[in-house]
């Protein structure tokens, strides 16, 4: 295991998370199944875990100021940890190279999100959403999260903003902690899928990534206050469209 070739990518898994307040498992997959060369269903484990102490630790400095919407936390992200538990759950029935095919999707549909003008000001809607949407969409999320082993904020971070009228940094801050909450739930139910196939996640991985992660999340979050987040969200989509299209050449090689 090449962790000199991986740290690189553990710190900018964080960096992301910080300034974007998505994009970490949609890089910590990749870099633990060809760089590390884990098993596809320990990688998604394992990011889940990752992820979410890495969110954890980058939502700190805005819970201090007062950014997160916790009305928002409950209604989105309760139904979510429902979801990502059916996620998980779901995931026992399908092989790891289909949940990785699934991870390329997800990638181009963050891609397109992250490509697509974003104009919080104008998006707005002029009356609160409805209860029950929101916990669709947290549960819909969450499906997602226990799926494929992503964090959900590249749908959360737009769905906050567009749908729930918040401004991007408070519904950056939100995403961070709803990540959190359905990121240990995933994690929590794939020990025992693991379990039930002898496989066990790697502690000393997760815990080397998540320290990397953690102080690229508080570098991300000091750049996000300094450079322009539209430049560095196109750049990240292009990057995110390579990374999909190596993951299907690699996970579904025409015969």
């Amino acid at each position: 295991m090449n962790f000199a070739i991986a740290l690189p990518g553990a710190l900018f898994v964080g960096f992301s998370l910080g300034i974007f307040g998505s994009g970490g498992s949609i890089l910590t997959v990749p870099i633990l199944v060809y760089l590390l060369g884990q098993d596809e269903k320990v990688a998604i484990a394992s990011s889940l875990a990752i992820v979410g102490l890495v969110a954890a630790a980058g939502s700190v400095p805005y819970i201090k100021q007062k950014l997160v919407h916790w009305r928002t936390v409950l209604l989105f992200g309760a139904p979510g940890i429902a979801g990502t538990y059916l996620g998980a759950w779901s995931s026992t029935w399908v092989s790891g190279t289909v949940q990785l095919v699934t991870f390329a999707i997800v990638m181009f549909l963050a891609a397109f999100l992250m490509l697509k003008p974003f104009k919080p000001g104008n998006a707005r809607p002029s009356a609160p959403r409805a209860f029950y949407k929101i916990a669709v969409d947290g549960l819909a999320v969450g499906m997602l999260t226990g799926f494929v082993g992503v964090g959900g904020g590249f749908l959360i971070v737009p769905a906050l903003v567009l749908l729930g009228g918040l401004t991007m940094q408070r519904a950056i801050a939100t995403s961070l902690v709803i990540i959190t909450m359905k990121s240990a739930a995933g994690y929590l139910k794939y020990l025992d899928i693991l379990g039930a196939q002898g496989l066990e996640p790697d502690l000393l991985i997760i815990s080397w990534f998540a320290v990397a992660g953690i102080i690229g999340s508080f570098a991300g979050n000091s750049v996000a206050l300094i450079l322009p987040q539209e430049h560095l969200k196109k750049g990240f989509a292009v990057f995110l469209i390579i990374m999909a299209f190596y993951i299907l050449a690699k996970s579904a090689p025409l015969a």
